[in-house]
């Protein structure tokens, strides 16, 4: 990766998060919030320095985040984080951000447009092999064995929605046996919505009308056992656009590296992943697919003509 450009891209990670940090304190301390204990020592990093640093990593082009730390903040980029500590001291602030991490991911879906078209699944977190997981000790108690299209797995599940840009509208973390068709992770994720969701098989789901009423109409492919109801061209068409939302998967485990079976702490597991998926939502260009918008009243005549 470019030198310049990644200084660049440091330098607009930390003006965004440390803007939005500001304003959640002053909001804070609007409300009186914020605890009147004052720490005795402050971290030689702030806050925002520590968030940007972690998702800084994420463009780095390391899959080893202790090389990207030695190398990279404490050699080239030295001189923006003059005040960096050690690495194994660097670890120990990373309990310390992850709710502003969390804040900071929300914020970038708050942002993302409404386009009234979205794709929605679920992505397996792994732990461990799953031959191990008996003997799994770190996530104990968080993780769980689950199944999906490719065999069972012991870890966790990101569940999203995506709009047709590839922006992440709305995100999820639940233990590996939460099925996809959760009435509670749905109702989480799609409560705000209107227009048209596509999901696969796994969406199936009796809270269809509830969310038609809201103005949302999920579409999915029907099983194989299923009787089979003719479908009008347009909603064929987006169910063979579904695979922009497996591209947008690939992309946060490959680039984004939000695929980790060696984490040693499990806040420190959820805080790279945040920061893997707030720096998927700043890359420049994402999976996207364009289809014209349709409202309700159109997508109600067209099943109706097609039955």
């Amino acid at each position: 990766m470019d030198v310049q450009f990644s200084k660049n891209k440091l330098i607009g990670l930390y003006i965004e998060i440390d803007d939005l940090l500001k304003a959640y304190h002053a909001f804070l301390s609007k409300r009186g919030l914020l605890n009147g204990k004052q720490a005795t020592r402050t971290p030689a990093l702030s806050a925002a320095e520590i968030c940007t640093i972690l998702v800084g990593y994420h463009y780095s082009g390391y899959k080893c985040f202790e090389y990207y730390y030695r190398q990279v903040i404490l050699g080239s980029h030295r001189d923006y984080f003059p005040s960096a500590p050690s690495y194994e001291r660097f670890l120990d602030y990373l309990p310390r951000v992850t709710h502003l991490l969390y804040l900071w991911l929300f914020y970038t879906t708050c942002r993302a447009r409404r386009t009234s078209l979205y794709f929605i699944d679920s992505k397996k977190l792994e732990v461990c092999h799953i031959k191990r997981e008996h003997s799994h000790r770190v996530f104990q108690g968080l993780a769980a064995k689950g199944k999906t299209s490719t065999g069972y797995f012991f870890g966790l599940k990101l569940h999203i929605v995506i709009n047709n840009l590839g922006e992440i509208v709305c995100f999820l973390i639940t233990p590996g046996n939460v099925a996809d068709n959760n009435h509670k992770v749905l109702q989480h994720l799609l409560k705000d919505l209107q227009g048209v969701c596509v999901g696969d098989k796994g969406y199936l789901t009796s809270l269809f009308e509830w969310f038609y009423k809201n103005g949302l109409e999920i579409i999915k492919r029907p099983r194989k056992n299923m009787r089979t109801i003719p479908l009008p061209n347009y909603k064929h068409r987006l169910i063979n656009m579904r695979p922009v939302i497996e591209s947008a998967f690939d992309i946060m485990g490959t680039i984004c590296d939000i695929d980790h079976t060696r984490h040693r702490s499990p806040i420190n597991a959820i805080t790279h992943l945040l920061a893997g998926l707030v720096a998927y939502q700043h890359l420049p260009q994402k999976p996207s697919v364009y289809f014209p918008s349709l409202t309700k009243e159109q997508s109600t005549n067209d099943y109706l003509s097609a039955a």
